[in-house]
C-alpha cells in the first residue's frame, strides 16, 4: 500500500494480513480471547465468506469505534474524528459511489500536492492503488469508523439515503398485515425487518439512549430515544411498518404477538457493538396500535461507586456511618429514572462482604451481583415482594434489600425485618427526603415503629453533565444571582458554566449524567416531629438543621464546580 508519510514523499505499508487485530483487540480488552478463536475457527471453515473484519461486527463482537482504533494502533495510521468528514468533496474528479461504498473509503481533504482519504480497512491494497491512479496524486491514510465513512459516501456521492432508508427500499411492505398473524410472524422474521429493528438498537447505543420508545399513531410511526434523560426525536420506518416492527421485538422478547389488547413485558438479551445488553422489553395497547418500550441496561458499564454517581464528600461520609449500622432501614426515594436502583446497587456492593448474607427482592432484577441472592418477583404466580419478604427472612439473611415498598404489607414486613436486626435497604417515590417519613405515615406505617426501624433517607435526582469539551465559562446577571441565592466568592463575583454543542456532545452540551442528592439522617428531634405527625415542611427544615444539604443546595455546588448548568438543577428540583 502506497500513502504519503509526514516526513517522506511515498512510503510503502506493509499489511498483509490483521493477525496482530486480535492480539490488540484482547490487551485493549475490547474482545475475549474466546470470542476471538470462535471467529477465527469461523473465519477458517469458510475463508471466502466473510472478511475478519467483517465477521467481527457481525456478530456483535466489538465496536465499529473501538475496531478503528485497534487498526489504527497496528498500522501506525492516524483515527479519524467525525469533525474531519467534508462538508462538499475535496477533489474535482469524480468518483464511482460504487467503489467508495465497497471498499469503504472517502477523500478527506487535499494538503498540498497529498490527498487524505479515510478508509475502513488500509489492507485493501487494490483500493489505495486504485484511488491514486484516478486521482493522480499519493494519498495519506487515515483509519475510519465504518459507519461515518458510509455515512460520508452518501452525503458526497450517493442520493443522501440513510442506512433506514437503505433497508426501506428492499422491504415489501403490505397493505395490511394487523388481522394476519401468520403474515405478521413470517414478515417479522424477513431479514429487511430484522435489519430494521437492530438498526433502531444499534443507534441507541451509539446514541448512548436509555431507552427506545416506539409509538404508533394514526398516520406515522414515532421513534424516540432517551439520552441523558431527555426524549429525542430519530428517524422512523413508514406507518405501515409498525406491526411488523412491534412484533419482530416482541419475538426477541418472547411475547405473545397474537396478545395486542393487553400490557406485556419480556426481556432480551443481547451483544450490540461488543456490549452485552439487557433490554427490558414494555407494551401497553394504545388507540392506533401498541406502543412499545425498550430500556437498555448496560451491564459492563455500570460503575457502582459512589464517587462516580456524583455524592459529595461530606455526603458520602454521613452515608458510609448510615451503612455500618447492622440493622434498621435506609431508603432512597425518587421520580422514576432518578438512578435510585443504581444508588442501593453501589450501597449493596459495599456492603457485598463474605462475612453477610445479602438477598432482594426485586422487580425485575437490573443488575446480577456476584455473592448476591437476588430474588425476581412473579405476581402472576403469587410471588409478591409481600409473599417473598416473609421467605427470605427464615434465610437468616444480614443485608435485605427490597427493590420497591409499594403497599403497607411490603412496609411492615420491611419495619419487622428491621426490628428483627436485619439491614434493610429500599426505594419510595416521593418528590425529597423528607416527604418519604410523611408518605409512610399516611401508608398505614405506625409512628413509633418508624422512628425504632429508620436510619435514613437519600432523595436524588439526575442532572445532566456538561460537556468538558465545549462548555463555556460566563457571570450570570446579578438580578439572577439574587433571585436564586447563589453564593459569591470573597471577590463579590461568580462564575458560571453553560453549554454550547460540539461533535463531542452531537451538538447537545451535555454528555452523561450525575445524581444531586441530600440525605436526611435521623437524630431526636426528627423522632420527635415524626411522633407528633409534624408535615414534610417541618421535617426537612429540622433535617437542615441537622446538616442534611437539600438537592436544590446540591445542585447549586455542581453547578458552580462546571459540572452542569443551572438551569439542569432548576428543571430537575423545580425550584424558582
Amino acid at each position: 500500500m502506497y500513502f504519503q508519510g509526514n516526513d517522506m514523499d511515498t512510503e510503502q505499508l506493509a499489511v498483509t494480513d490483521l493477525m496482530p487485530l486480535g492480539q490488540a483487540l484482547i490487551r485493549a480488552g475490547h474482545i475475549s480471547e474466546k470470542d476471538w478463536l470462535r471467529v477465527e475457527r469461523m473465519q477458517h471453515h469458510q475463508p471466502t465468506a466473510t472478511p475478519l473484519i467483517s465477521l467481527l461486527l457481525n456478530l456483535g463482537l466489538v465496536s465499529e469505534r473501538d475496531l478503528a482504533s485497534c487498526i489504527a494502533t497496528i498500522t501506525g495510521l492516524p483515527l479519524s474524528q467525525s469533525n474531519e468528514y467534508p462538508l462538499s468533496t475535496p477533489i474535482d474528479t469524480p468518483l464511482s459511489y460504487r467503489f467508495l461504498k465497497e471498499y469503504q473509503l472517502v477523500p478527506l481533504r487535499q494538503e498540498q500536492n497529498t490527498l487524505v482519504v479515510a478508509i475502513a480497512n488500509p489492507q485493501h491494497e487494490f483500493a489505495v492503488k486504485a484511488m491514486t491512479m484516478v486521482c493522480h496524486q499519493p494519498l495519506r491514510l487515515q483509519v475510519g469508523i465504518r459507519s461515518e465513512i458510509a455515512a460520508a459516501i452518501e452525503k458526497l456521492y450517493g442520493a443522501g439515503q440513510s442506512q433506514m432508508g437503505d433497508i426501506m427500499s428492499s422491504v415489501d411492505q403490505p397493505e395490511d398485515t394487523e388481522e394476519n398473524i401468520e403474515q405478521l410472524k413470517d414478515m417479522a422474521s424477513e431479514a429487511p425487518v430484522i435489519r430494521l429493528v437492530n438498526l433502531i438498537i444499534q443507534k441507541a447505543v451509539e446514541l448512548r439512549a436509555s431507552d427506545i420508545h416506539v409509538e404508533p399513531f394514526e398516520s406515522r410511526l414515532n421513534i424516540r430515544y432517551r439520552i441523558d434523560g431527555v426524549m429525542q426525536e430519530a428517524e422512523a420506518p413508514p406507518v405501515n411498518m409498525t406491526p411488523a416492527i412491534i412484533s419482530r421485538i416482541k419475538i426477541m422478547a418472547r411475547l405473545n404477538i397474537a396478545e395486542r389488547r393487553l400490557p406485556q413485558d419480556g426481556r432480551i438479551e443481547l451483544k450490540v457493538q461488543g456490549q452485552d445488553l439487557d433490554v427490558r422489553v414494555s407494551t401497553v395497547p394504545t388507540m392506533h396500535g401498541e406502543s412499545l418500550v425498550m430500556r437498555l441496561l448496560n451491564r459492563e458499564n455500570v460503575v457502582l461507586d459512589f464517587n462516580a454517581l456524583g455524592f459529595a464528600a461530606d455526603t458520602q461520609l454521613r452515608l458510609q456511618q448510615v451503612l455500618k449500622i447492622p440493622h434498621g432501614m435506609l431508603m432512597v426515594t425518587g421520580p422514576t429514572g432518578s438512578g435510585k436502583t443504581t444508588t442501593l446497587y453501589t450501597a449493596l456492593n459495599q456492603l457485598n462482604t463474605i462475612a453477610r448474607k445479602l438477598i432482594t427482592v426485586e422487580d425485575p432484577v437490573e443488575y446480577q451481583l456476584e455473592g448476591i441472592n437476588q430474588i425476581h418477583v412473579k405476581p402472576s404466580i403469587g410471588l409478591t415482594f409481600a409473599s417473598a419478604l416473609r421467605s427470605i427472612v427464615r434465610q437468616d439473611p444480614d443485608v435485605i434489600m427490597v427493590g420497591e415498598m409499594r403497599d403497607l404489607e411490603t412496609a411492615r414486613i420491611c419495619i419487622q425485618s428491621a426490628l428483627t436486626g436485619h439491614l434493610v435497604l429500599s426505594t419510595l417515590h416521593t418528590n425529597d427526603a423528607a416527604s418519604s417519613v410523611t408518605r409512610l405515615l399516611e401508608m398505614g406505617v405506625e409512628d413509633y415503629l418508624l422512628t425504632s426501624t429508620l436510619n435514613g433517607v437519600i432523595g436524588q435526582r439526575l442532572v445532566r453533565v456538561l460537556c468538558p469539551h465545549c462548555k463555556e465559562e460566563y457571570s450570570p446577571l446579578p438580578e439572577l444571582v439574587r433571585e436564586l441565592g447563589l453564593p459569591l466568592t470573597p471577590e463579590g463575583t461568580i462564575r458560571l458554566f453553560r453549554p454550547i454543542g460540539c461533535s463531542h456532545c452531537a451538538g447537545t452540551g451535555y454528555h452523561g449524567r450525575l445524581a444531586i442528592q441530600e440525605l436526611l439522617t435521623m437524630n431526636d428531634e426528627l423522632r420527635r416531629l415524626i411522633l407528633q405527625h409534624a408535615d414534610a415542611g417541618q421535617i426537612q427544615k429540622a433535617a437542615i438543621n441537622n446538616g442534611m444539604r437539600t438537592m436544590y443546595a446540591d445542585g447549586i455546588q455542581k453547578a458552580l464546580a462546571g459540572l452542569t448548568h443551572i438551569e439542569e438543577v432548576l428543571r430537575v428540583t423545580q425550584e424558582s
